[in-house]
């Protein structure tokens, strides 16, 4: 554990192992320079959808899963929560194997009292729940976007530029889209409410965040094949996102502009 940043919680989501947009090397480094009590896995780590189209695993994929279990052997508890991408799992829903944990979701206590609930966030989409073949034609979409991407930032690298997201332009600028992360963020923190949770932690939209909805406490891990964000809690209960870019050592974490870190606060009397 020496050199390393260590952390209660780290809180991961879609990672999307198997499929050529995952940055796997980038989340083993991330992985080397961090240390926690208990690792969440927020859904979508194996992409199943993309495995059953076409078979892709180079060695780091291996890497990032070793990694995992590794962890797992130095004491951490990990807790897997299925997502879409890997609802293959949800079979072995409630299956403990050591210190790891499958679950579809689960009831995090910070470390000032408050309980989270813990989701992948996929049956909160409308479209990925009552319109599967759209949710499958939307991923062949996103694809191609992340191929698009990798040629546009081809070209910008030789002119000296860095990284820009076109799929992320488009989320972002595109009224429909806004509108749905929009919805869908309320309606989490709507079922916080009703269920007497002081927040959620989720995925699915690759879209990080921390705020405040209905009352509530929203957080979002991001992604690992785009922004490459975690999301961590610290010793006092307050959490922040950090963004692993592709130039960060142990020494150089880039958090998200501006800065995103929410004080604790009083945790809710439970419903």
């Amino acid at each position: 554990m020496s050199g390393k940043t260590h952390y209660p919680s780290i809180f991961l989501s879609d990672i999307h192992l198997g499929t050529k947009g995952c940055q796997a090397e980038k989340l083993v480094d991330f992985l080397k320079a961090h240390s926690c009590d208990r690792l969440y896995l927020v859904g979508d780590i194996v992409d199943g959808w993309r495995l059953k189209s076409g078979f892709y695993w180079p060695q780091a994929h291996n890497n990032v899963l070793r990694r995992f279990l590794t962890m797992t052997k130095n004491g951490t508890e990990v807790i897997y929560v299925t997502g879409n991408h890997d609802e293959f799992l949800r079979k072995y829903s409630d299956m403990q194997i050591g210190n790891l944990h499958v679950v579809d979701r689960y009831v995090h206590e910070t470390q000032d009292g408050r309980r989270l609930l813990v989701i992948h966030g996929d049956e909160f989409d409308v479209i990925t729940r009552y319109h599967k073949w759209l949710a499958f034609a939307g991923d062949i979409g996103y694809t191609f976007l992340l191929e698009a991407n990798r040629l546009v930032n081809a070209a910008r690298s030789r002119f000296g530029y860095g990284y820009w997201s076109l799929s992320a332009w488009i989320k972002h600028r595109v009224k429909r889209a806004v509108n749905f992360i929009s919805e869908f963020e309320g309606a989490i923190a709507h079922q916080c409410n009703r269920l007497g949770y002081d927040g959620a932690v989720c995925g699915h939209i690759h879209h990080a965040e921390i705020s405040e909805i209905e009352g509530v406490t929203y957080m979002n891990c991001g992604d690992w094949v785009e922004s490459c964000t975690a999301l961590v809690e610290n010793a006092n209960g307050s959490f922040r996102i950090i963004k692993w870019d592709e130039a960060a050592t142990t020494a150089d974490i880039i958090e998200l502009e501006p800065q995103i870190e929410l004080a604790p606060t009083p945790a809710r009397k439970s419903a």
